[in-house]
C-alpha cells in the first residue's frame, strides 16, 4: 500500500471520473492511475508533440490537470473547466475567480462556440464615476481598490461550459481545492511577484490575506489558500450559486461595503454568460475564428490580415524591414478604429461587417507610404497617451482526441486585479472598470483611448483586447493559439499567425520569436530587448518613434501536424509549460 505521507494526493480513476484523497506525507506528490502530478516538485515543458491531447497554460500544474482529465476520459471542455479553476489557485495574478474571460470553441462536430463571460459594470456604476467635480479623471480610482472591481464572470462562463463537458462539476474542481487547501510550491518569479505586491495588499485589503506574510516570499514556499478552499468547495456542492448567491455572495458584499465598492447581492444573481456568434474570416486560404465584441480582438486580427494579405510577406521575411513596417501600419490603423468604433455590442452598434470589410480597408490604407511612418495623428483625433503595460490576462489553448479545439483567454486585468482579496472568501477581485473609458480621449492603464461606443453604463461589459483564435486547415483543425498582454493581445496573436503561415515557423519558434507592438496612440513602436539592432535602425530612419521594452505577450499554441499530432508550445517569457499525451 502507498505510504502515509502529509500533503500527498492520490487521484485515482474511479469509471472516467477522477477522485482526489488527501494522505500523510513525507514524498509530497499527488499520482494518477496514469501520470505524476506533484504539486511540490514540478517542471516546466516547454514544448512536445502529443499523439492524442494537448494543453498549454500559464502554469504546469494547471497544464497537467488539464491533461489528466482528458487522459481520464474527458472531453477538451472538461479540460478547460479544471485547467481554469486550477490556474485560480496557482496562478493567482490572473487566474481567477473574481474575474471574467472569453471561451471560443469548435467541436470535432464542426459547431463554433463563443460563451463570454466578461465582467460587466454594476448596476449602480455610472459614466462620470472615476470624475472629480472638474470632470477631470481621478488617478488610480478605476484601478486599485473596491470602487475598480467589476461584476465577476468567471464561474458563470465555466457554468455555461458544464453543457458541453462529460464530467460532473465536482470532479473537475476537486484538483483545484486540493491545490488551495493542501498549497504548491511557489517558482522564483511567483515569489517575486507576491513580494513586489505586498505593499499593495496591505494598503487595499481590510482583512489578512494569504498572500501576506510575516516574511517576504522565496522560490519553494508552500503557498496554502484555506479560505480559497472553501470558496471552491461551496461552488463544488452548489455550483453557480455557490458564487453569485449564499456564503460566497455575502463575502463579496461586506468587502465591498467596507470598501465602499458597488457590487450588490443584485448584481452578483443577476449575472449571466452570453452566447455569442463567432467571428469568421479567411487567410491565405486558412479559415480564422475569432471573437466578436466586447471583445476587440476578433475584429483587430481580421483588419490586420486584411490589410496584409495583399503582400507577400513570406518573400520579405520575418523581420525584414518592409514586413515589419507593413505589420506596424495595419496595427495603427486597426487600433486607431478600436477606439473609434468597439465596445459592447449589447449597448452599442459596434459595425463589425464595415471594420472587416475590403473596401472599407483599402480606404484605411490609402495613405499609406512605404518609405516612411504615417503619424497617427492623420489616421485619427486622440490624446496621446502613457504605455503601461500588464501580463496578467491568462490564456489556455486545448485539443482533444477527437479534435474539438477550446481556446480560453481569461482575466483580473492588472497584476493581480484591483489588489483587493474578499475577506472569508480568498480571492482576488478584478479591477477590469478601468477597461472603459473613464473619459473619452483619456487613456487606460495600457495606454488604451476610447470614445463613446465603450463609456460606463450600469450592466454593461467593458471593451476587451482578450483574443483567442481558432485556425482551421482544409477545414480541418490547425492552430489553438491565445495570449495575455493587455492591449498587446491582438498584436502577439497576429504575429503568432504570420510567423507560422507566412514564415513556415514551428509552434515553439512563432511564439518564442521578438514582437514588437503599435497601438495608434502612443504613437510609438514598442519592440522587445532582443530585437535585432539594424531592424531598429532601419524603422527609425523611416521616422519610426521606437522604445525597447519587457516582454510582449505570453502565447499558448498547438498546431496540429499533417497527420494529426498535437505540436504544443509554451512561451518561453513566463513560467508556462505544456502537457499531454
Amino acid at each position: 500500500m502507498h505510504q502515509f505521507f502529509r500533503y500527498s494526493f492520490i487521484i485515482i480513476s474511479l469509471v472516467l471520473s477522477i477522485q482526489v484523497v488527501a494522505q500523510p506525507e513525507k514524498n509530497k506528490r499527488l499520482i494518477c492511475a496514469t501520470c505524476t502530478i506533484n504539486p511540490y516538485k514540478y517542471v516546466q515543458v516547454k514544448s512536445d508533440t502529443f499523439q492524442k491531447a494537448s494543453v498549454s497554460s500559464a502554469h504546469p500544474l494547471a497544464s497537467l490537470v488539464g491533461a489528466a482529465i482528458m487522459k481520464q476520459g474527458g472531453n477538451a471542455f472538461d479540460a478547460a473547466i479544471a485547467t481554469q479553476l486550477a490556474l485560480a489557485v496557482v496562478y493567482s495574478g490572473a487566474g481567477n475567480l473574481g474575474g471574467g474571460g472569453f471561451l471560443l470553441a469548435r467541436t470535432h462536430q464542426q459547431q463554433l462556440i463563443a460563451l463570454d463571460y466578461r465582467e460587466k459594470a454594476p448596476a449602480r456604476a455610472h459614466r462620470d464615476m472615476y470624475l472629480d467635480k472638474d470632470g477631470n479623471a481621478i488617478e488610480q480610482l478605476s484601478k486599485l481598490g473596491h470602487l475598480a472591481a467589476g461584476v465577476p464572470g468567471t464561474i458563470a462562463g465555466i457554468d455555461a461550459t458544464l453543457p458541453y463537458a462529460k464530467l460532473p462539476l465536482k470532479i473537475l474542481i476537486q484538483p483545484a481545492i486540493d491545490l488551495a487547501k493542501y498549497g504548491f510550491v511557489l517558482t522564483e518569479r511567483e515569489a517575486n511577484n507576491l513580494n513586489d505586491s505586498r505593499a499593495a495588499f496591505e494598503q487595499y485589503n481590510t482583512q489578512p490575506t494569504a498572500f501576506v506574510k510575516p516574511t517576504s516570499w522565496k522560490a519553494g514556499d508552500t503557498l496554502v489558500q484555506p479560505e480559497l478552499a472553501a470558496t471552491l468547495e461551496r461552488i463544488q456542492r452548489w455550483g453557480a450559486k455557490g458564487f453569485y448567491e449564499g456564503t460566497t455572495a455575502d463575502f463579496i458584499v461586506a468587502e465591498m461595503q467596507r470598501g465602499k465598492g458597488i457590487i450588490t447581492h443584485n448584481d452578483l444573481k443577476n449575472y449571466k454568460a452570453a452566447v455569442r456568434t463567432p467571428l469568421v474570416f479567411n487567410y491565405r486560404n486558412h479559415t480564422i475564428i475569432g471573437f466578436p465584441p466586447p471583445s476587440s480582438g476578433g475584429i483587430l486580427t481580421a483588419q490586420m490580415l486584411g490589410m496584409l494579405e495583399r503582400y507577400p510577406l513570406r518573400k520579405y521575411g520575418f523581420h525584414n524591414v518592409k514586413a515589419v513596417q507593413l505589420i506596424i501600419e495595419a496595427e495603427r490603423r486597426a487600433y486607431a478604429d478600436r477606439a473609434e468604433h468597439m465596445g459592447d455590442a449589447d449597448f452599442y452598434p459596434v459595425p463589425t461587417q464595415m471594420l472587416i470589410d475590403p473596401r472599407y480597408l483599402q480606404q484605411r490604407w490609402r495613405n499609406y507610404d512605404s518609405t516612411k511612418a504615417t503619424p497617427s495623428n492623420t489616421i485619427s483625433a486622440g490624446k496621446q497617451s502613457t504605455f503601461t503595460v500588464s501580463e496578467e490576462t491568462t490564456h489556455i489553448s486545448i485539443i482533444d482526441a477527437d479534435g474539438t479545439m477550446v481556446s480560453i483567454t481569461t482575466t483580473l486585468n492588472g497584476n493581480y486585479g484591483s489588489k483587493t482579496v474578499v475577506g472569508g472568501a480568498g480571492f482576488l477581485l478584478n479591477n477590469e472598470m478601468d477597461d472603459f473609458s473613464v473619459k473619452p480621449g483619456v487613456a487606460n492603464m495600457y495606454g488604451a483611448v476610447g470614445g463613446v461606443a465603450n463609456a460606463i453604463a450600469p450592466n454593461k461589459r467593458m471593451l476587451s483586447s482578450m483574443t483567442p483564435t481558432l485556425v482551421l486547415k482544409d477545414n480541418q483543425p490547425y492552430l489553438v493559439v491565445g495570449t495575455p498582454g493587455g492591449t498587446t493581445i491582438p498584436t502577439s496573436v497576429l504575429q503568432t499567425l504570420i510567423n507560422i503561415i507566412d514564415f513556415d515557423m514551428s509552434a515553439a519558434e512563432a511564439i518564442n520569436a521578438p514582437k514588437f507592438h503599435h497601438q495608434w496612440l502612443p504613437d510609438v513602436v514598442y519592440v522587445e530587448k532582443n530585437v535585432a539592432p539594424s531592424l531598429i535602425e532601419h524603422l527609425q530612419a523611416m521616422g519610426y518613434s521606437i522604445t525597447p521594452r519587457g516582454n510582449i505577450g505570453r502565447t499558448e499554441v498547438i498546431r496540429v501536424l499533417p497527420y494529426g499530432k498535437r505540436e504544443t508550445a509554451a512561451d518561453i517569457r513566463g513560467d508556462d509549460s505544456v502537457a499531454g499525451f
